[in-house]
């Protein structure tokens, strides 16, 4: 998303929807944490499109896990399961089973596999200094996001923070994505966030349309006060300071007739938005 359309008379321009759709411009890495993937109809989409896919230690085993249940599912395509064009596993691999590792390294499959053991450095900052320096300034989609354990998920954010240092995110942009939601930091500024893209092109995608969220929406000042303005939001606010251990906005709703979500902050925040939740796959 970083080369297309990043601002608009003094706005950073968010489109969600278009990378995860993968328009031309909005390309993106996708690394696999080592969470449960819960919603394997959205995974196997972004899977398909992404332009490099690395796993973060035990998050190959998670990919490893989707595919032996992609081969008891006749209601998917054979292509569709086809998880094997895993391109790296990082990290100091205590979490990566044999299994995972014979799959992913025996013919056809032809994953790098990276030991990595500074004790001093996640496994997820690892798979993203990897990504970062075989694709300078590509955006990045974290899958398994703010899942799993409460210290897991902070660790999550802080790495939002600790690799997204310039104010015109140069190195790219970075997504935390679960079942669940999608979260991403917002930068001091002002932001428009394009919740809806009715008139999207939707091609043999699972669970992405142009229209995947539902209504939650949080800002989150995370590292420090802020004073946000919002538009677009069933309880806008406008110079509002925000603080842990004051007023957050949470729980808040994107109203129905609402497009783009208009966010002003004087210091990075975390927003997140709900996703609708999938059909179930039989």
């Amino acid at each position: 998303m970083g080369s297309v359309d990043e601002t608009t008379i003094g706005y950073t321009e968010w489109h969600p929807i278009k990378q995860f759709l993968r328009y031309p411009g909005y390309e993106f890495a996708l690394i696999v944490l080592n969470q449960s993937i819960n919603d394997e109809g959205l995974f196997r989409d972004l899977w398909s499109i992404a332009a490099t896919r690395v796993a973060a230690d035990g998050g190959a085993n998670r990919v490893y896990d989707i595919y032996q249940k992609s081969l008891l599912r006749k209601n998917i395509p054979p292509s569709a399961g086809n998880y094997v064009n895993l391109d790296a596993i990082i990290g100091d691999l205590d979490s990566l089973s044999e299994q995972s590792r014979s799959f992913f390294t025996t013919s056809p499959a032809n994953c790098k596999v990276v030991h990595d053991p500074d004790q001093y450095s996640t496994d997820f900052a690892k798979a993203v200094k990897f990504v970062r320096k075989d694709f300078p300034s590509m955006d990045i989609v974290c899958m398994g996001g703010l899942g799993g354990r409460v210290d897991q998920g902070l660790s999550q954010i802080h790495h939002l923070y600790l690799f997204q240092t310039s104010p015109t995110y140069a190195d790219g942009r970075m997504f935390l994505l679960s079942g669940e939601s999608l979260s991403f930091l917002l930068k001091a500024g002002k932001h428009h966030i394009h919740v809806r893209e009715p008139d999207a092109i939707i091609d043999n995608f699972v669970r992405m349309s142009g229209d995947p969220f539902a209504k939650y929406v949080g800002i989150i000042p995370v590292k420090e006060p802020s004073v946000i303005t919002t538009k677009g939001l069933e309880w806008d606010v406008e110079n509002w300071p925000t603080e842990f251990g004051g007023q957050i906005s949470t729980s808040n709703h994107v109203l129905p007739e609402t497009k783009v979500i208009e966010v002003e902050t004087t210091k990075d925040v975390l927003f997140t938005i709900a996703l609708k939740h999938g059909a179930e796959e039989n």
